[in-house]
């Protein structure tokens, strides 16, 4: 029985090692807070998507950090105003870069013009309140501590000052990056982005300076979801840029308060995740869980061009609040990794027999012409089921992504192109009241009918101009038109 017994934990143990349970790192990791420091180094620092230059294989050093604290006033979408609270300016804030083993001292300024204290804790900080207790300092003040990091890993850093929720939902949460000794490996392009919730008295996309809500806040009812501080923060012309062939890390952090992120990006998988930001490596990772308070490393190579749509997989935040972003990448072609459209046909689910519908013995159908009301009661249904979800309730779109509806000089100038864009789709640049977008539609599998009654509704809405559309015009549309691409009014 002993025998049996040695046997099998043998076998276990073999099989545990092989399966990765065990590890064959030292257990006893080194002690850095004993590695002495060379010389002495300003940090520097820099505002999303921007990461500082990496550390490579450079000795453990006394590291500076000037870093101030500035309340202003930014747009979280397109006339939306929001007071932020930022540590340097920017949500998330300054992104700190260091190694294992450096002396960080770390100076952290209060603008004059601001109205109220603040304060930071630092996860990589090992010390009361990761530095909170240290640091609460007043408008026109400056507050210096020192630490030093002994944890390699991505870490946030947030304000900690009372109400604590209240300061991190506006905007006060940022990353700091502890690489290990010999620095990370290296990539081509590194990015910072981080996801941030964030609550308003008025609805998303109300007009105007908008305060804070507390009660929504508390409820986790959230009105924005968002990269970097603003909806469209990484989109169009502010996206993420790639070659293809190149790697690609991104620094992903969640500032919250509240909410996890199910961060995505759609066409790519991860190659590498390193879990919460530390040591632990997964590998052909589709989508990865950011809680709150919490970061990721990814890494993934991109082997085709297009535009790669990242968001919060928790999709509604990604569609009606603002969690999306793009990674353009430019390069040539790889028809054996991504082929694009190779055929288009008419699916028939009885097979390639003639179709014949049902009929009734003995009845005509005939079509009867809507009155406008009905028109406009028809196309309101269509358009909450068929176009709610990127032109969104009041037609206002999505920031930099999907163009307005409303008050839009691109369909009042044309209802033949409008037509067109439902019939057949729409891809490449457009420029709508002044702004440019650049995203796909697919064509819509709509009647005639279907189509004339929800851009007749459209037309009627938002202040764009009553043009009436009718079956008729469609069916001609439809027989004289082509796909189109792109334009501008």
């Amino acid at each position: 029985m002993k025998t049996k017994f040695k046997i099998a934990a043998c076998v276990l143990a073999t099989t545990a090692i092989t399966a990765g349970l065990f590890s064959f790192r030292d257990n006893s990791p080194t002690d850095y807070s004993k590695i002495s420091v060379e010389g002495e180094t300003i940090a520097e620092l820099t505002a999303p998507p921007l990461v500082p230059k990496p550390i490579g294989n450079r000795a453990a050093t006394k590291l500076i950090v000037n870093m101030e604290i500035k309340e202003i006033e930014g747009e979280m979408v397109d006339g939306v105003k929001y007071t932020y609270w930022t540590f340097g300016g920017s949500v998330p804030g300054s992104f700190i870069r260091t190694r294992v083993g450096d002396e960080v001292e770390f100076h952290l300024k209060n603008h004059p013009d601001n109205k109220l204290p603040h304060n930071i804790d630092l996860h990589a900080v090992t010390g009361p309140g990761g530095g909170a207790t240290s640091s609460l300092v007043a408008p026109g003040h400056e507050k210096v501590f020192n630490f030093k990091t002994l944890n390699p890993g991505l870490y946030v850093y947030h304000c900690a000052t009372a109400p604590v929720g209240m300061h991190i939902a506006n905007g006060m949460y940022g990353l700091i990056l502890v690489e290990p000794e010999g620095g990370l490996p290296p990539v081509d392009r590194e990015y910072y982005v981080m996801q941030g919730d964030f609550y308003t008295k008025g609805k998303y996309g109300e007009q105007g300076l908008q305060p804070f809500d507390m009660d929504k806040a508390v409820k986790e009812d959230a009105d924005y979801v968002v990269f970097n501080g603003k909806v469209g923060s990484i989109t169009g012309d502010n996206s993420l840029t790639a070659k293809v062939g190149e790697t690609v890390r991104i620094y992903m952090g969640n500032g919250g308060p509240n909410l996890v992120s199910s961060f995505h990006v759609i066409g790519e998988i991860f190659d590498k995740v390193h879990i919460e930001g530390g040591d632990m490596i997964n590998k052909n990772v589709q989508t990865t869980l950011i809680p709150a308070g919490g970061s990721a490393i990814v890494e993934f190579k991109v082997d085709v061009p297009g535009t790669f749509i990242i968001v919060d997989h928790s999709i509604f935040r990604a569609f009606n609040k603002g969690a999306i972003g793009m990674l353009k990448v430019e390069g040539p072609a790889d028809k054996q990794i991504y082929s694009g459209t190779t055929q288009e046909g008419i699916y028939l689910a009885e097979g390639g027999t003639i179709q014949n519908m049902p009929k009734v013995k003995n009845e005509a159908k005939n079509l009867v012409a809507k009155t406008l009301p009905q028109q406009l009661k028809a196309g309101k249904e269509l358009f909450g089921g068929t176009c709610f979800a990127c032109h969104q309730s009041e037609g206002q779109g999505i920031p930099s992504v999907f163009p307005p509806l409303a008050k839009s000089d691109y369909l009042n100038a044309d209802p033949k192109r409008a037509i067109d864009a439902v019939l057949h789709g729409l891809s490449g640049e457009v420029k709508v009241n002044g702004k440019k977008f650049n995203n796909v539609m697919t064509s819509q599998n709509l009647t005639d009918e279907e189509i004339a009654n929800t851009l007749t509704y459209v037309y009627d809405s938002w202040g764009n101009n009553k043009t009436r559309v009718t079956s008729a015009m469609v069916k001609a549309q439809r027989a004289n038109s082509t796909p189109q691409s792109g334009g501008s009014h």
